[in-house]
């Protein structure tokens, strides 16, 4: 509930507070008295678009704060939620206006954009007027309107969840049919180079061994004769003879030589064990030098051809064996394809299948739902004077998307026989008003009445009987939460359960607009005005006093 408005120099207003009440609030005062400068300045705080100039003239700012008492679970707490504000006893907007035109707005004493302002006046106030072009109006937002009269909200959560399915499904299969195409292109070059790898079958870390042996093998004939003549030499007819014999000699002549010869017999053991250790290592050194010239062709020609397809596929010999197994995945990829296609053809028909049930049942509940709003909407243009108009909503077929396969339009044919046509274009001013209002009451069941809703000069056009319905109408529709309602109409006037008064008064030259709450007697005075003009007859001050006795 929108509890208080202060104004501060917005216009021609230069301070202005305001302590507005639960049940129907009616705002009156002369054409151009600055009804309409509240509605501005509230928008204005809201973070609504509108005029772009709202400073007083002569004033360095306006400045507008609005606070609204709001239930635990308003649905206004998310939107502070959301945007990383804090909450409390109560709620506070307060934005500025300097006269070269920049905005900032404050929500309990944060700073934040008029954007969240916008999104948060959404769970506020609810604007209508006669020229309302946001709500009712509005064939973009018929469907919307008419979901919430029929409470069929399972049904349309079925439908949105089925069109994402659907629409999953699709993309899965449209990437699987451009990854398909894209892997066909290749096909020929995939399975000709798999089967020459796979002939090839080469393995990591090969090519350097083949390059080794290739070169041990090269440079063996150049090597293994002097290693052959240095094995002979350390044999028993070369040096290992030799040494054999003069140990032989030696222990032979040891006895006699008085332990001069240990020390040299000793070193010349030492000296036969490490040469015998270095004519095996040569031995061994020949063996692995001994091949078949055959095989450094069969290494050679292997090492060329692991090169060549390496430069080929312009990899490292390395990654050969890698490669092999990532066009093999390719190709197995390519072959089972066709089968994955079928898969997700048959996943995406049944998506379809699962979409068009669910749409088809909302569509059902939906063309319900406009028989029982018709009905609704019938009933209240009676006690308006509209016995004879006729109120349809219209469910068409429409392209497939999230909210079903329907399209919703509200029309109207005022009189008998004329032709339906859409609500904005075929009501009058005033049949116009009232099929808003009648509208709204079909509504109010389904709003939230923590929702201020504001009506600005509704009941224009309309008087008499005609007015007085109108004006138990908004009654009705404020019970158990909060209209405001701006009005020239003394019978809607008189059914509020609050009233004030809209005027201009002109100071130091300077023409200024006040806005008062009015008493009983004030009440009185301020509808004869209404009903006589700038002067009040007693016959008008008694036809007041009968429409407040109601």
């Amino acid at each position: 509930m929108l509890r208080a408005l202060e104004i501060r120099d917005m216009l021609i207003i230069d301070r202005l507070d305001l302590a507005f009440q639960p049940g129907l609030n009616v705002l009156t005062g002369e054409t151009g008295a600055g009804k309409s400068i509240l509605l501005d300045s509230l928008g204005f705080v809201l973070g609504w678009r509108g005029r772009a100039e709202l400073v007083r003239s002569g004033a360095k700012q306006g400045e507008v704060t609005a606070v609204f008492d709001l239930a635990p679970d308003h649905a206004g707490w998310a939107v502070l939620e959301e945007a990383g504000l804090p909450s409390g006893d109560e709620l506070i907007l307060r934005r500025v206006n300097t006269a070269d035109g920049r905005k900032t707005g404050w929500i309990n004493d944060r700073r934040v954009s008029g954007e969240v302002l916008r999104r948060l006046s959404e769970t506020l106030v609810e604007l209508h007027g006669q020229h309302d072009d946001k709500g009712l109006l509005d064939p973009k937002g018929h469907r919307a309107i008419l979901d919430d009269f029929g409470a069929y909200a399972a049904e349309a959560a079925a439908t949105r969840t089925a069109w994402t399915a659907r629409a999953r499904a699709r993309k899965a299969l449209e990437a699987a049919q451009v990854a398909l195409s894209a892997v066909r292109e290749e096909e020929d070059f995939l399975r000709h180079s798999v089967a020459e790898l796979d002939k090839l079958a080469p393995e990591p870390g090969e090519e350097a061994e083949l390059d080794t042996r290739r070169r041990m093998m090269q440079a063996a004939e150049k090597i293994r004769a002097d290693i052959a003549q240095a094995s002979s030499a350390l044999g028993y007819d070369g040096a290992e003879g030799a040494m054999a014999n003069a140990l032989r000699w030696l222990d032979g002549a040891s006895d006699k030589a008085e332990g001069r010869l240990d020390a040299p017999i000793s070193a010349l053991t030492r000296a036969m064990a490490e040469l015998d250790e270095a004519a095996r290592g040569v031995a061994d050194c020949l063996d692995a030098l001994d091949f078949n010239p055959a095989e450094l062709e069969d290494c050679e020609e292997r090492l060329f051809a692991l090169r060549a397809l390496a430069r080929k596929h312009n990899v490292q010999p390395d990654e050969l064996a890698n490669l092999a197994a990532t066009l093999s995945e390719r190709l197995a990829a390519l072959d089972a394809g066709e089968g994955r296609i079928a898969e997700l053809d048959a996943a995406l028909r049944d998506a379809e299948a699962a979409y068009d049930a669910a749409a088809t049942m909302l569509s059902t509940a939906r063309r319900a739902a406009a028989e029982r709003l018709d009905a609704a909407v019938a009933s209240e243009l009676a006690p308006l004077r509209m016995e004879r108009a006729v109120f349809q909503t219209e469910v068409t077929p429409t392209q497939p998307g999230p909210e079903g396969v329907d399209a919703v339009q509200f029309t109207v044919a005022t009189n008998p026989g004329s032709p339906a046509g859409a609500l904005n274009k075929i009501a009058s001013g005033g049949e116009l008003s009232r099929f808003l209002l009648a509208l709204k009451v079909c509504l109010s069941e389904k709003r939230d009445s923590a929702l201020t809703m504001i009506f600005d000069e509704i009941d224009r056009g309309v008087g008499g009987a005609t007015a007085d319905a109108v004006g138990r109408r908004l009654r009705a529709l404020a019970e158990g939460g909060q209209v405001l309602v701006v009005t020239h109409s003394p019978q809607v006037a008189a059914l509020g359960a609050h009233h004030w008064q809209v005027a201009k008064r002109v100071e130091d030259g300077i023409t200024l607009s006040e806005v008062r709450p009015l008493d009983s007697s004030e009440r009185e005075d301020e509808i004869a005005r209404m009903l006589a003009g700038d002067i009040i007859t007693d016959e008008a001050r008694a036809a007041a006093r009968a429409l407040l006795l109601g």
